[in-house]
Formats: structure tokens, C-alpha cells, sequence
């Protein structure tokens, strides 16, 4: 949404709804997709990631480190200017949101029949 958030605001353009399974707190008068067809969810998300080996304790500082700046008000702020939401949680949260995710689109891949060219 960050690259149409001006043009929404602005009227330039004509958003019908926000396609996160919540409205979105830069723009709660807009539905979301999930008011309208119950099961649909489509978000994008960033995360940070470590190479498989790093040990624990310096994943647990980098987490740490990282929550840290996400509750920050001032750059939770930013995001919401840009019209991003920030979500703080443990490696173990971030990993479970990447097989979540990983399952929930390969399910869409496997039923749209796509095949890689």
C-alpha cells in the first residue's frame, strides 16, 4: 500500500478495500478483503533473517535489537505514514509466520493449476 497511499489520501485514487485480514490503521475507513470474502488474505511482510548456523544468543540479541526499533513510536509512526503496520515477535514467531506462509501460497500455487515456465 506504501506506493498508493498518497493517491488514496489525496483522492487520486479510488481504493475499495485494504486486502490484510484487518482494516488497516492508516486507513480504517477501507474494509478489508476479509469483511468481504471471509477466507481471503493477502499480505506482503519484511522480515530479517540469520544463516541457519548463527548461534542462539546472537539470534536472540539480533531479535532483541530488532523489537526494539519496532515499537519504537517514532518509526512505528513512519510505517503508518507509509501505511505499514509493525509486528514485534521472537525467531521462533518469524519462523512459524514463514512456514505458515510458505504452506498457505504453495496451496494457492498447487490449485491454480500454475506451472512454471
Amino acid at each position: 500500500m506504501s506506493g498508493a497511499i498518497e493517491y488514496i489520501r489525496t483522492g487520486k485514487l479510488r481504493a475499495l478495500a485494504v486486502t490484510t485480514i484487518n482494516r488497516s490503521e492508516s486507513l480504517p475507513e477501507l474494509p478489508s478483503a476479509s469483511e468481504i470474502v471471509s477466507t481471503y488474505e493477502a499480505s506482503q511482510w519484511y522480515g530479517l533473517a540469520a544463516p541457519r548456523n548463527t548461534p542462539g544468543e546472537i539470534v536472540n540479541k539480533l531479535g532483541s535489537e530488532i523489537n526494539a526499533v519496532m515499537v519504537d513510536p517514532k518509526f512505528k509512526q513512519r510505517l503508518a505514514d507509509l501505511g505499514a503496520t509493525t509486528f514485534a515477535g521472537s525467531p521462533a514467531d518469524f519462523e512459524k509466520l514463514i512456514i505458515e506462509e510458505t504452506e498457505k501460497w504453495a496451496k494457492v500455487i498447487r490449485l491454480s493449476g500454475a506451472k512454471p515456465d
